[in-house]
This record gives structure tokens, sequence and C-alpha cells, in this order.
């Protein structure tokens, strides 16, 4: 069989599997294609049933069809038991001289000798086995045997989806449902219990064919028109979640309003129609090249904004074609949705939404970070979920795994309402730490802060009286919501804005960090390899106009109040730490130079890339604080791009590798008497908050949700103990040691729950 033979009757079966209306008829098409295609005599489909410990002829051609679903092997039993748990294929020319053939009588297979067996596998778990036989003392060809693993991986899709459903279990005649749930990745912890209500895109942008404009002036009026009324429906949305939304996610919505009423965005959508596209034409084009940008980021966060233009893109499309709808929403409603957006999260009446599902996404997605702000369990990147199939069915979210349940039995959702009433139980008992210090049970303090993006205007930020300043202030967040660079006089109102807010504590200004993973749309870049590209100090020091008018903003804005301090990004060498500080130097004295009197602000380092851990010493020397950033540090450091579904797994900054890095910091770091803090996610992780405690760092910056959580396992503590246990930590050979180490310290203290 030729190549393009084999390709082409590989996407037929692909095709008629995808389309087969359940499992059942999936395997047959499976076991009948097959046979015919490598000339087998048998092709037959055992399942596992790991709940009886039994393998499962769930389909055969060749052998004895009245076997089918009567046939049950004990698990480990035979060549299907050498196959499942090698997880690799085998292949035989006579099955029988094999030390573990077991003949099996009743399927009818005396006489055959070729075997081969391929496991079906599905994120490491082997769901079954697809067997194919011969009569002939014959192995396999090398190509028969790709060409089944290709199509058993096809395969494990069709079980995932019957294993949500019920039909595998009805298929099975199992008696109870305790495997049947769909794994995702944690996007917000919690337990919630409810009904589905998945939702689509009213509109679709991809749809939208090329038109040619009939009357120029009225498809230009028909656009502004439907742009008002997008941004009259996102300020209405801004309306409704003022209570509920932090300042931070709330300001959001003013940088999508900004959005709508950009320049860039209008007129280049106007631009379109003038060169004789029609509007949602015109529009398509636009979105597609502004989300293009974000899409091409590095960054996990500035990554996902490119959702929010394309969901902007939808709401003004809506609009174009008149299609605004409303929904009704269940009394506790899981929203679930393909690619679920922020403003179709806001939609949902706050006192009715109780969980949030996305079978895209992570946990840096704009809709996760709100579900978490909110305190709303979330699951993203949901693979083989059956949206069309779930609408209105009960089910059970469980966002400390990551897993959802459908249709759950009694037994489950009794056990499930338990789980919700101690977390319910914890949320309530972290309130009364609410105003108490941030310190060990022997008084050794640990000093909490904040991350954020965007100052408000309005009512202050949620964990403001918790914290005890600002850890990490994005300052490239406001540069990204204008269609040009701000200037000097906008950047000191900014910054002045969240320095008083905060004032007498320091707000820590981390500098611009763009460059080929965070391109402004005024300023793109574009690179093969943007994660090791021009990006943060290399890109300031490169354009020192951009970076001195920047810290004299900085320096202005803190006249009067001395809280701010400055926080240099991605700095891989001493040149590049002397020469920023040669810069701010030169700033400083530019200032006083025009007879502004100040003090020199306290100027730090971030540690996030790995060649900085082995110059920490060097670097502390010359600065006044360092600033661990965990996420970029880890991903470095595994090689581990977190948002990769296929690698995400392997992310975890308790990795020893991680630990021993950080703790070379620390050692570096005191020798200088040089503070040092971390904001990265992992300052928000109560399992690692003590062991950061136990290495010396001198505060942790995180999302005002984590505080309190993080305050209960400081409290619970003395310092020795949290010393005891990086000891400990740090012989691990295994992420995995790590985790239950800490998952045992933290329960016997009585906060088990804290890391569930």
């Amino acid at each position: 069989m030729t190549t393009s033979n084999t390709l082409n009757l590989l996407h037929g079966i692909i095709q008629e599997v995808n389309d087969a209306p359940n499992l059942k008829r999936a395997l047959a098409v499976i076991v009948c294609r097959v046979k015919q295609a490598i000339a087998a005599d048998v092709c037959s489909v055992y399942l596992n049933n790991s709940e009886q410990q039994e393998y499962i002829l769930m389909a055969t051609d060749g052998l004895c069809r009245d076997a089918v679903g009567k046939v049950r092997l004990p698990m480990g039993h035979g060549l299907i038991g050498v196959v499942s748990e090698r997880a690799e294929p085998l292949n035989l020319s006579e099955a029988a001289t094999h030390p573990q053939y077991v003949l099996t009588s009743e399927t009818g297979e005396i006489g055959y000798h070729g075997f081969l067996g391929v496991p079906i596998i599905q994120h490491r778990k082997v769901l079954g086995v697809l067997v194919m036989r011969r009569r002939k003392s014959l192995c396999f060809a090398d190509q028969d045997v790709t060409f089944v693993m290709t199509l058993a991986a096809q395969l494990a899709g069709a079980i995932t989806h019957a294993k949500a459903s019920g039909e595998l279990k009805r298929l099975q005649n199992q008696k109870d449902l305790n495997n049947k749930f769909f794994q995702g990745q944690p996007g917000s912890n919690g337990i919630a219990i409810g009904n589905l209500l998945v939702v689509y895109p009213l509109a679709d942008l991809n749809a939208v064919p090329d038109h040619p404009v009939e009357d120029l002036e009225a498809e230009i009026t028909t656009f502004k028109n439907a742009l008002a009324r997008a941004y009259a429906d996102l300020d209405a949305l801004a309306k409704r979640t003022k209570g509920w939304l932090s300042d931070e996610d709330q300001a959001l919505f003013d940088a999508w309003k900004l959005m709508l009423q950009s320049d860039i965005l209008s007129e280049d959508v106007i631009q379109r129609i003038h060169n004789g596209n029609w509007a949602q034409g015109a529009l398509r084009e636009t979105i597609h090249e502004h989300a293009l940008i974000f899409e091409e980021m590095e960054d996990p966060y500035l990554r996902e904004r490119a959702r929010d233009i394309r969901d902007l893109g939808q709401r003004i499309l809506m609009h174009l074609q008149d299609n605004v709808q409303t929904r009704e929403y269940p009394q506790q409603t899981i929203l679930a949705g393909e690619d679920l957006s922020a403003s179709q999260l806001a939609d949902v009446p706050r006192e009715r939404l109780v969980g949030v599902i996305s079978t895209t996404g992570s946990k840096s997605s704009h809709v996760a970070i709100l579900a978490y702000g909110m305190g709303v369990p979330a699951v993203m990147g949901v693979t083989n979920l059956p949206l069309g199939r779930m609408d209105g069915l009960e089910v059970i979210l469980d966002g400390h795994h990551g897993r959802i349940y459908i249709m759950p039995t009694p037994g489950e959702r009794e056990e499930y309402q338990r789980l919700a009433n101690a977390d319910r139980a914890l949320v309530e008992s972290l309130d009364v730490l609410q105003g108490l210090p941030s310190c060990t049970l022997d008084n050794h303090p640990l000093p909490l802060y904040l991350n954020i993006g965007l100052a408000s205007e309005s009512h202050p930020m949620m964990g403001i009286e918790e914290a005890s300043g600002v850890g990490l202030y994005r300052t490239e967040v406001p540069f990204m919501i204008r269609d040009r660079f701000p200037s000097e006089e906008e950047q000191i109102d900014e910054y002045r804005r969240i320095l008083t807010l905060f004032h007498p504590k320091p707000v820590t200004f981390r500098t611009l960090d763009i460059g080929g993973d965070k391109s402004l749309p005024y300023f793109p870049i574009n690179e093969s390899n943007p994660f090791l590209g021009w990006r943060g100090i290399r890109i300031s020091l490169d354009h020192p106009e951009l970076f001195l008018t920047q810290v004299r903003a900085i320096m202005q804005a803190a006249i009067g109040l001395d809280n701010a301090r400055i926080l240099l990004p991605m700095i891989s060498t001493l040149e590049e730490v002397d020469e920023a500080l040669e810069l701010i130097k030169r700033a400083y004295q530019e200032l006083l130079e025009d007879h502004i009197l100040f003090a020199m602000p306290k100027i730090g380092v971030m540690v996030e890339v790995p060649a900085a851990v082995y110059q920490v010493e060097a670097i502390a020397k010359r600065v006044d604080f360092l600033s661990i950033g965990t996420n970029d540090l880890t991903q470095y450091l595994l090689a581990v791009d977190r948002n990769n579904r296929e690698v995400a797994s392997l992310y975890d900054d308790l990795h020893p590798a991680v630990l021993r890095a950080i703790n070379q910091i620390l050692v570096g770091a005191i020798k200088q008497n040089c503070e040092v803090s971390v904001c990265g996610e992992m300052a928000g992780n109560p399992m690692a908050a003590i062991l950061l405690l136990g290495m010396g760092i001198t505060s942790l910056s995180m999302n005002a949700n984590s505080i309190l959580p993080v305050k209960a396992v400081i409290r619970a503590f003395a310092l020795g103990q949290a010393r005891e246990l990086l000891k400990r930590a740090l012989n691990c050979d295994f992420a995995a040691q790590v985790h239950k180490l800490l998952e045992n310290a933290l329960e016997s203290e009585g906060l088990g729950v804290l890391v569930r």
C-alpha cells in the first residue's frame, strides 16, 4: 500500500469513527475496517474496567460475536494484560509460545497464531487493547503496527466520551460511576454542584464572508452604531459586576471600552470598508489581525488576551447582525463552553453563578482569573467534553483537581457536598484572620504583598487592608490599553494614583516588561523564538528614551509620598544591571538639576532567568532587593511551557530543581544582606509558603484572594518547623514527594483543606 493510499485510508476510518453516533458503532467501525486494512483474520477490542479489575471484550470481527460483553479477563491476565501493563504494542508470530499466553476458548480463537496487541491510551492511562490475530505464524509488518497505533489513539477519544455520557457504563453493565469524570486543569479552587448552561458565541466571526460594499457611508454608519451598542453592553456589564469583582478585574472592563474607542480598531475597520469590504468582513479581518499580535506572545497572561479581542469582535458582530439574545439561568448555574469569554461569565447573574467550565484555556485565561477573583470554582481545558449533549445536566465541578462529574450518583453528590461544606467552613474560618499580623507561632514576620496591574480610581481594591503593600505592579498593562506610548505626565498620573492608594505602604513598579513575547499593538516585534528574544530589560536598554521617561515618571509620582520602588525584569547579565543603574542615576540627577528634591527609590532585580541564579551574589551587591519571578524561572529551569497541554503536567514549582535554585538565591542574597521576595504564583501557594519561610524569604507577593490562606499557614508554624520541612524537601528526589511532605504537614495542623 502506498503512503498516499495509507493516509487516505486512515483519514476515512478516522472520519467514520468521529461520525459514529455512539461508542458501539465506533468500535464496530474499527474492528471491521482495521481487519480489512491490514489483512488480519481477527480484530477485537478489549476495554479496561478498572473498578471490577477486568478486561471486557467489547467488539470483534472474526471471533464469536456471542462472546462480546461476556468474556471478561482478570486484570493482568494473558497477553491482553501484558499489553495493558507495559502500555506498548506486542507483536508475536506465535502467540501460544509466550509464557503469559492464556487460551480463551469462549471466543473461538483456536487455530490462530500471529498476534498484535496495541494499547488504547489517553493521558497516560490505558483504556483498553486493540487486538489483531492471523492464522499464519507470522508477525505483523511495522507499517501495520503504526497504522493500528494511530487508530487506537483516535479510539481513545470516543471511549472517553462514552465514559462521561454513561454509555460505557451501560455497555459494560457497571453498577457505579466512580470513574465517570472528565479531567481538565484546575482554574479556580472550590467545589460546585449545579446544572450546566452550555453557551456558544452568538456570532461567529470566522464564518463571515467577504462582501462588496453597496453604500459606503451607510456601511460606516452601521459599523459605528454597532460599536456604540457594544460599548453600552460593556458599560452595563461593568456596572452590574461592580459589587462583586475586584477593582483590578473591574478595571479591565474599562480597558475593553478603551479598545472599542481606540482609533486603531475603528480606523482599521473603516479603512477596510473604504477598500471595498462590507462592515462584517472588515471587522473580521481587523479583529484577526489584532488578536494575532497577542496570540504570538509567549507570556501566558498576555497571550490569553487574544480571547478578549475576539470576544469584543463577536459583540460588535452581534449588533451588526442584530441577533442579541437573552438566556434563562438555572438557580445553580455552572457555565460551560468551548471558548468562554469574560463577558459571557459577567452576563450570568452573580447570585446564580456557582461554577465555570471551559474546554479550552488554562489557569492563566482571563475567565479563570475572573472566576478566581469572584471565588467561583473553575475547571479549564477539559478535553473531549461532549457539550452538545450536556445542556441542563446536573454536574459536580471539582476545581481543586480539575475534574467534572456528569449526572453524579447519590454517593458522589453526598461526598462532594461534604467537601463543599468544608470549603465554606474554611473560608469562614479564614475571615477571623483579617487584621491579624502575618507572622509565625514564634513571632517571625513574613509580610504579604499584592500583585496588581491597574490602578483604580474608585473603591480601594480588594486586599488593600490585608496587604503590606504592592510587591509587583505590572507597568506594561497601562501601556497595553492605549494606542500609543503614554506620555510622562500620563504615567505620573497613573503611578501617583496607586502610590496614593497604598500610602504609606510601599509599591514596587516593575519597569516596562515588553519585547518579543509582549508586543504592544503600536510597537510590534516579530521573532522566531520570542521566549528567548528581545524582551524585558533588553528592550529598555536598547530604547533608553522609553526607560528614562518611565523612571522619571515613577520618581516624580512618589514626591511627597516616598513609597515607590523600582524593579528591573529579565536580568541575565551584570552589564544589564550596571547599565540600568546608570540610567536610573541619570534620571535622578536630571530631576535634581530641575530643583525637584526627593529621596532615591530602592532598586531591585527580578531573578527569573537561570543565569541570574548563578550570579546572585554579584547582583545582590549592586541593588537593594531581589524579587524571584517563579513563573518564568520554573519554565526556564524545567523547559516547560505550562500552557502547552501536552507538557503542562510537567510544570511544577515544587520540583526539587526549582526549590534548590530558589534556596541558592537566598543563600547568596543573605551573604550580601539583601532582602528577597517572591512574586510568582508560587508565593500564593499555601504549601510553598512554608518552604519559602524556611529559606528566609523576606516577603511574598500574590493575588488578593491568596493572602488569607497563606497567612493561615504562616501563623500555624514556627520558623524552626519551616526550616526542618525545607531540609526534608531539599532531600527529595521527586516533586510528588515534596507535595506529599507538605500535604501531610498542613494536614497535621488542620489545614489540609487548603491543599485539597
